[in-house]
């Protein structure tokens, strides 16, 4: 047991106690932990700049907010959030801005989100019930270091003029004061790291820390394929992390700045790299006996790469992470489902018919788009995810996410969307028994004329694109095309290496990090054969 990071996690829990029994509570009435979520927001912020432009002062009820506040996308609300750029003060908040927080919109804009104390205290609303669900589930898991991934910083082209900071220095700085100090005394990895933007250092310098840590607990990083790819790098480096795990130093020690090796806090530790010396690096989970739990992401496209990783911790629970985005808390993993995160922000939930539907009114089995009101000045936003109502906790619906809305590609009508292909490529899989390490179907053209890509990084089975072609053909705009022959046969592109990575750095162009992309198996994009590493079949 590691004493240091047992009283560190003891009194994060503490900090936590009363954000879980509030939350219990409020499961049992989200109705109206909702309502007063809502007339706090309306109360505070009537005398914003966007208040007065809605009449928040004159709402007195739920119809009578749906009726002066439309559905918003982000560019409506962008000259709000240009404003707060300025420097401009209650524009949307009566709450000063402390932050914009950059993420990465549907069609590859980046986005600038508002961030708040108000939107801190909901974030740690829902973080707390979730830290201590996990405690309660896994007694042990607090007596030890904890990894938290580290997103290193992307390079940013867009131009910084801006009189609110953009973006946070830590990937703690979202938990703000005591938390945030906590939470760093017990990470496995330092903050510091996110300073690295070599990867194969990034990488190395986090095994080493993670190496050197044979109490660690839990595990937590965004998509799955960050874990893997992170462990693959072991095998190729087992001899020199043994060696500096030994000696007490790292072979990069010429690349990283003081302020990285003053964080890492090296020291020689013999006993441990013996320890190592007889384990296998091919099997992580050996390496850390005392390993309780991984948190990532799993539903959607990125249970492909989560099925991959369990083979790797066979005896390591592994929980999919709730529905989470920089604008939000959706949904939290608490006692084996993902309920709505009641306490944290205001939901609205839309169906395929376009009603309007609040928390408690929600159906099991029912499929929706999520919007939500936050205390960071969103105001009936539409986050774009699908989701479905899998169950309930009390009165409080368990969400599961299905994917991005707006990620449907047309180029002759076929009308391709990401849930549908996502549901699709699961079936083929199962049915084919193959399980790659990551997948992406995105158009294509050559020659010969359009069609749509496999990206495998895997063994494919033989039949696998004529597989999918059939299985794409349940919808009958794309059969239509194929018919016509505007659209040729699915074509497969087997990626040799770092298949995942490849897309994160496309997808990183404006600067947001690894953590802030949600997995995805569709691409509307075309060129990825330009950029993946493989070749066609």
């Amino acid at each position: 047991m590691n004493l240091k990071a047992t009283i560190a996690n003891s009194l994060w829990s503490a900090t936590n106690l009363p954000s879980y029994f509030q939350f219990r509570r409020a499961l049992l009435q989200p109705e109206n932990a909702q309502h007063k979520l809502l007339q706090t927001y309306l109360d505070q912020n009537a005398q914003t700049a966007f208040g007065q432009a809605h009449g928040f002062d004159s709402i007195r009820s739920y119809e009578d907010f749906k009726e002066r506040v439309p559905l918003m996308d982000y560019e409506d609300l962008e000259p709000w959030i240009e404003q707060i750029r300025r420097g401009e003060a209650n524009v949307l908040t009566r709450e000063p801005v402390t932050h914009l927080i950059p993420t990465s919109g549907s069609t590859g804009a980046r986005k600038l989100i508002p961030f708040t104390a108000g939107l801190q205290r909901e974030f740690n609303a829902a973080i707390g019930p979730w830290l201590i669900n996990l405690l309660r589930q896994s007694p042990g898991i607090g007596g030890g270091p904890a990894y938290w991934s580290v997103t290193p910083v992307m390079s940013n082209a867009c131009p910084e003029n801006s009189a609110v900071p953009i973006g946070f220095d830590a990937d703690t700085a979202y938990l703000g004061g005591t938390r945030q100090r906590l939470a760093s005394t017990v990470m496995a990895v330092p903050d510091e790291l996110r300073l690295v933007k070599d990867m194969d250092v990034f990488r190395y310098v986090t095994l080493l820390c993670l190496l050197r840590q044979r109490e660690l607990r839990l595990i937590s990083v965004w998509h799955p394929s960050f874990l893997t790819l992170l462990l693959n790098a072991l095998s190729t480096n087992w001899q020199e992390l043994l060696t500096d795990i030994r000696s007490g130093q790292c072979k990069y020690t010429d690349k990283l700045p003081p302020v990285i090796l003053s964080a890492l806090k090296l020291r020689p530790l013999p006993q441990r790299a013996d320890e190592l010396r007889y384990a296998n690096s091919n099997k992580p989970e050996t390496l850390w006996p005392h390993l309780k739990l991984i948190s990532c992401w799993g539903d959607g496209s990125a249970g492909f790469a989560a099925t991959g990783l369990k083979r790797l911790f066979l005896n390591v629970t592994l929980q999919p992470k709730g529905l989470l985005a920089t604008e939000a808390f959706v949904t939290i993993p608490f006692a084996g489902l993902q309920p709505v995160a009641v306490r944290s922000h205001f939901f609205e939930f839309v169906d395929d018919a376009g009603a309007v539907h609040r928390v408690h009114e929600l159906r099991v089995g029912q499929i929706y788009e999520v919007v939500v009101t936050t205390a960071g000045g969103l105001c009936r936003y539409r986050l774009r995810d699908r989701v479905q109502v899998t169950g309930f906790i009390g009165l409080t619906p368990s969400l599961k996410f299905l994917g991005r809305i707006g990620n449907v590609s047309d180029l002759f009508g076929e009308k391709l969307s990401e849930a549908f292909v996502t549901e699709q490529l699961q079936q083929v899989l199962n049915v084919l028994d193959t399980s790659p390490d990551f997948v992406l179907l995105a158009p294509d053209k050559d020659t010969a004329g359009c069609h749509y890509t496999l990206y495998i990084e895997g063994k494919p089975s033989n039949d696998l694109a004529e597989s999918l072609d059939s299985a794409l053909r349940r919808n009958p705009h794309y059969a239509y095309c194929r018919d016509l022959g505007q659209l040729r046969p699915v074509r497969l592109f087997t990626i040799s290496e770092r298949g995942y990575e490849t897309f994160l750095k496309r997808q990183t162009t404006t600067g947001c990090r690894l953590g802030e992309i949600k997995p995805t198996s569709f691409s509307q994009i075309l060129g990825w054969s330009d950029v993946f590493i493989g070749t066609y079949v």
